[in-house]
């Protein structure tokens, strides 16, 4: 099984201490968001896991326990920087301050292991497509040679987008195609190969990538380990990647984005974030007399189990 970290709601940014005692006790439950009275439970030990995916917009909280699990567990770090200002990601550090974090991720875990993404791009008459450039050229030549792929991305579009974020400018396909191949010029000029999130094959002929960011071979290869050739069957629209099980929510993310699909308002976060029980198996509130609790399925994908030792 492929565990699933930070796509519903950054829990390395913010829900550190809960992760990691779910690691300790070797167990964590999730709720599932279509049938909230069902809970599946997940075994985390390390022979259950055939890697973690990591996604967060800040690390700063997690360095110490990034070491830790990337001893213990197969694993891969995507770290999201934009460079975006408050006005559109209100509680995340500085362009420049997620530089220096991930420089020292990367050094800590391995280049190889570290990803950096550059998405969601969106549009509006302060975030230009010129600005894009600029800041998408900055941080490249920032990371250029010091970690192991880059990933660009558009913004996914949903019914409160255009509420969220103010004068927000369409992108048209044609659009999106321009820019995706000034994206893939910049990536190659700072030695990257150019892939994006979400993509469609006939961007393959601007040099990306468009088989999936989170892969088998992707993992494998960062992580010295084969696994089985095995259909990748994506997490949601127009999505090539493994398929895999996330440990988070939705409406509980504090990062409060703008444009973020995963948050329906702050106030609902808020409270749900006051049920909140670092000791609890489940990210927010505990199992109800009414809940139906199931094994979750756990598919092994690994061709060898590598024999790596336990840290707890």
């Amino acid at each position: 099984m492929i565990l699933s970290v930070g796509t519903r709601t950054d829990i390395v940014n913010h829900y550190g201490d809960w992760l990691m005692e779910r690691f300790r006790e070797g167990y964590v439950y999730q709720r599932n968001p279509l049938f909230p009275n069902r809970v599946n439970s997940y075994l985390l030990a390390p022979d259950k896991i055939d890697a973690i995916y990591f996604c967060s917009k800040n690390y700063a909280p997690f360095l110490g326990n990034a070491a830790k699990l990337a001893r213990e567990y197969r694993t891969m770090f995507h770290y999201t920087i934009t460079g975006y200002g408050a006005d559109l990601e209100p509680n995340i550090p500085p362009a420049e301050e997620g530089i220096r974090t991930l420089l020292t991720l990367a050094s800590i875990v391995g280049a190889e292991k570290v990803v950096w993404r550059y998405d969601p791009v969106l549009l509006t008459e302060n975030y230009t497509a010129e600005r894009h450039f600029e800041t998408f050229e900055r941080i490249a030549a920032a990371l250029s040679g010091k970690i192991g792929r880059c990933i660009f991305g558009f913004v996914e579009a949903h019914h409160a987008l255009r509420d969220a974020v103010a004068g927000l400018v369409s992108i048209t396909m044609q659009a999106e195609e321009q820019m995706a191949a000034k994206f893939a010029e910049i990536a190659r000029k700072y030695g990257f190969v150019p892939q994006m999130c979400r993509s469609l094959p006939k961007y393959e002929k601007y040099g990306i990538d468009t088989r999936g960011c989170v892969r088998l071979d992707l993992l494998g290869r960062a992580n010295g380990c084969a696994f089985r050739d095995v259909k990748h069957k994506g997490n949601r629209r127009r999505c090539l990647c493994i398929e895999s099980r996330d440990v988070g929510a939705y409406d509980t993310c504090p990062n409060l984005c703008r444009y973020c699909y995963a948050n329906t308002n702050a106030e609902l976060v808020r409270a749900n974030m006051a049920q909140h029980d670092v000791h609890s198996p489940l990210l927010i509130g505990t199992l109800k007399p009414t809940d139906i609790l199931m094994q979750g399925l756990q598919e092994r994908y690994l061709k060898d189990d590598g024999g790596q030792l336990s840290l707890f």
